[in-house]
């Protein structure tokens, strides 16, 4: 099975919200911004839903019975805050029983100066359930450098214990942050709903689509 799984190389409405979220005129409408975001993250969760272990079930309907399938344990969702919550939504109405994990960190001001070699992440806030044995379904709309996924989950892991399953999640990823993430978390599948090419000087993603965190929320201080 391939480590990753990148939605635009599919024809589907995907590239519709792609090209709203990336288009400087339409951010200007936080709203749609918001709803593209969440858009895609629940087509993401479809696509990652087809990689979970089901068992059968036989369901009695008003004139007999029918045999389906059915997710015996919801997996836990990760966020890291705050540019992830639009994404996370739409992977909340995916699977409405998941239990939920929060990370909150940021780049170190001034660390991105010296391009993705130099990042530095810091973390403020962690909390989670129980993930040993359980599936962990990371989530960040942008893969950068890839670092602040990597201590996201190895923060998670130091409290909650190792998963039996990783899946990360993004909307746009560069190639350079999905290799960093691959060589450090190599039984991880990621999830992505495009590829840009490149980081720059201060390893933010190009083309990109700018601070998603921001253009959901509003410019931080």
């Amino acid at each position: 099975m391939s480590k990753l799984f990148v939605l635009s190389e599919q024809a589907s409405i995907a590239h519709h919200y792609l090209t709203d979220l990336r288009s400087v005129e339409r951010q200007k409408d936080r709203r749609l911004f918001w709803d593209s975001m969440e858009r895609l993250g629940f087509l993401l969760a479809y696509e990652l839903s087809k990689q979970l272990n089901y068992e059968q079930a036989t369901v009695k309907t008003p004139l007999g019975t029918k045999e389906h399938y059915r997710l015996p344990d919801a997996p836990v969702l990760g966020v890291i805050l705050r540019a992830a919550i639009p994404l996370y939504e739409g992977f909340r109405r995916m699977f409405p029983e998941a239990d939920t994990a929060f990370v909150g960190e940021y780049r170190k001001e001034g660390s991105e100066a010296g391009g993705a070699e130099g990042v530095e992440i810091e973390q403020f806030y962690t909390t989670t359930p129980a993930l040993e044995g359980r599936t962990l379904i990371l989530i960040d709309p942008m893969l950068a450098s890839g670092k602040s996924i990597v201590t996201a989950y190895r923060a998670l892991a130091a409290k909650g214990g190792e998963p039996q399953a990783l899946h990360i999640v993004s909307v746009i990823a560069a190639r350079q942050g999905i290799e960093y993430v691959q060589q450090q978390l190599p039984s991880a599948r990621c999830w992505v709903a495009d590829i840009d090419p490149a980081l720059n000087q201060k390893a933010y993603i190009v083309p990109g689509l700018g601070d998603a965190g921001d253009l959901a929320f509003g410019e931080k201080l």
